[in-house]
């Protein structure tokens, strides 16, 4: 095993940034390209990338040290027959910083043109990063743009970085808005310059950052105009209104348990929002001790609040003295109980319900269950019929996309994922665990993951994220009786399966009457979304597949 000390690669212009965020601890297993730290400019975030992987060993950097490149930031025990990355070239070409002296040895004529018509500004080189999404504009039209002014931010996976004007003038159009993606070359706003005003030449041979060799987030700095001196970085300095100061990783999480972050207090320096600060507001969000802006303004009243139902112009709720009757014991309903009701009375007014009921022959199947987990003995992994269903699920949904979609105002998004969530009793409440990817996984690997996400759900040890994402939904009473029932949508999504215990019945084969294994399906959907005749061909494809799972692969 060889100790290799990774060091800041080639960050562009820039000198002694501040570390903000440590990603990694002592003894952690490290991949090649993971990201090891945080840094911040005064123009943008990013994350610096291990050259190696292995084990770390010693970190070199603390939060507020500054670091530049070359800097060690941590020493790593290589696997196997690795080796230090050979140190970064130079540059190849002049940094940002000598972008002056060339542009001083252009003709004069050539290097202060008058500016007087409109002007096309560029997105300037922004490094080896490509369809970078915008994230936050800073002006609009008719605000007065000074040179080196932020128009846009823009964020990869690695980095969020500003995006300068090359020129002064008066914004007359801008070509960009939140989401769009955009490349070096793009035609990024339209100014109209003032008479008179100098626009500096292009400097073809200073391209503003040269990228490097490992994937390092650069940062974005006009090409074509004369840097200026940055201001000091100013670690107790409070962060500017408007985009929530956080970096791309922290970003990208909060996105994924659909945490707004503009709402979460930042504990880090400047304000900086953590993912410890992320996961601290969902653990505080799940515990019922805060409530986002959207739960406040969205959340119905409880059901058994007295007076509820009045904003539906409906009569208030019954006020009873249910001890004038008898005995009684009063309990607090349980905080997952409280959190799904809320929920569950929201999709069940709101969302226009219908309900499919049909039965699928799963004969064979069963049959094929019941070999499949004999042959898997030794493996300890059990396969259920719900792990078929999944499957089959993800095969209906494919053939039926608008099953597989949600509401978006007046649009619908169509989801080119497919990730099932699977209805678990635990003795707190029910819980739905979410199978990601299920289109990528087979049937035993389903079943396993299956088993360990509802034992988490059972112990009380399922996070957000595990819990967060499902496309569709199917709430399967298993063994415990039943034929069908009305399971309730979880928005945002449009439909839900609802399955009961299977039993063996007389099927008339044109013939004569042949017992068969049937499982009643209970499909509801959401009428905004999805039609009667459409419903009913997704129930019979799903009960074809079920039927003979050979369909699974054509």
């Amino acid at each position: 095993m060889a100790l290799v000390e990774v060091q800041v690669p080639d960050i562009g212009d820039f000198d002694e940034v501040a570390v903000i965020e440590l990603l990694v601890k002592v003894g952690d297993s490290v991949k090649a390209e993971q990201s090891l730290i945080t840094v911040e400019s005064d123009k943008a975030s990013m994350e610096i990338p291990c050259a190696t992987a292995g084990v770390v060993k010693e970190l070199r950097v603390a939060i507020g040290d500054k670091v530049k490149q070359g800097s060690v930031v941590l020493v790593v025990e290589a696997a196997g027959d690795a080796v230090a990355p050979a140190p970064v070239a130079a540059p190849a070409v002049a940094p940002v910083t000598a972008v002056a002296p060339v542009a001083a040895a252009v003709p004069a004529a050539a290097a202060a043109p008058v500016a007087s018509g409109p002007i096309h500004v560029m997105v300037p080189d922004i490094g080896d990063f490509k369809d970078v999404a915008v994230i936050e504009v800073m002006v609009k039209p008719g605000d007065s743009i000074k040179l080196e002014q932020s128009l846009i931010t823009v964020e990869s996976d690695k980095a969020s970085m500003e995006i300068p004007s090359s020129h002064a003038g008066v914004l007359k159009e801008l070509k960009v808005k939140v989401g769009d993606t955009v490349n070096i070359g793009d035609l990024l706003a339209i100014l109209e310059g003032a008479a008179g005003a100098a626009v500096p030449a292009p400097v073809a041979a200073a391209p503003a950052v040269v990228a490097a060799p490992a994937a390092v987030a650069t940062v974005a700095v006009a090409a074509v105009s004369t840097p200026v001196a940055a201001p000091a970085h100013n670690p107790t300095a409070t962060p500017a209104l408007g985009l929530p100061h956080a970096s791309p990783s922290v970003r990208k999480f909060a996105r994924e348990l659909g945490v707004p972050l503009a709402e979460v207090q930042g504990k880090g320096p400047k304000g900086r929002i953590t993912l410890d600060d992320v996961q601290g507001f969902t653990k505080s969000v799940m515990a019922g001790v805060v409530q986002t802006s959207a739960q406040k303004a969205k959340a119905p009243a409880p059901a058994s609040a007295g007076g509820g139902g009045s904003e539906l112009g409906l009569i208030p709720w019954p006020k009873v003295d249910f001890a004038k009757f008898g005995p009684i014991e009063r309990k607090e309903m349980g905080r997952i109980k409280k959190i799904s009701g809320a929920n569950l009375l929201r999709n069940a007014v709101m969302i226009p319900a219908v309900t499919n009921h049909d039965d699928a022959d799963i004969t064979d199947l069963e049959a094929f269950r019941v070999s499949t987990n004999k042959e898997n003995e030794k493996s300890g992994v059990k396969v259920t019929m719900l792990a078929f269903l999944i499957k089959a699920s993800v095969a209906a949904l494919k053939k039926f996309p608008e099953f597989n979609s949600s509401i978006d105002g007046d649009s619908l998004v169509y989801k080119q994922y497919w990730h099932i969530g699977f209805a678990a009793d635990t003795p707190n409440g029910l819980m739905v665990p979410v199978i990601k990817d299920a289109d990528k996984k087979g049937v035993l690997q389903i079943s396993q993951e299956m088993g360990e996400l509802a034992k988490k759900a059972r112990d009380g040890k399922l996070s957000p994220a595990e819990m967060s994402g499902a496309t569709f939904t199917i709430s399967s009473l298993g063994g415990i009786g039943g034929r069908y029932f009305t399971p309730i949508i979880n928005a945002p999504e449009v439909a839900i399966l609802g399955v009961c215990k299977s039993n063996m019945e007389p099927v008339w084969d044109g013939k004569a009457f042949q017992p068969r294994l049937m499982l009643p399906l209970s499909l509801t959907w959401d009428h905004r979304v999805i039609d009667g005749a459409a419903a009913a061909r997704f129930n019979a494809y799903l009960g074809q597949i079920l039927g003979d799972f050979r369909r699974v692969l054509l």
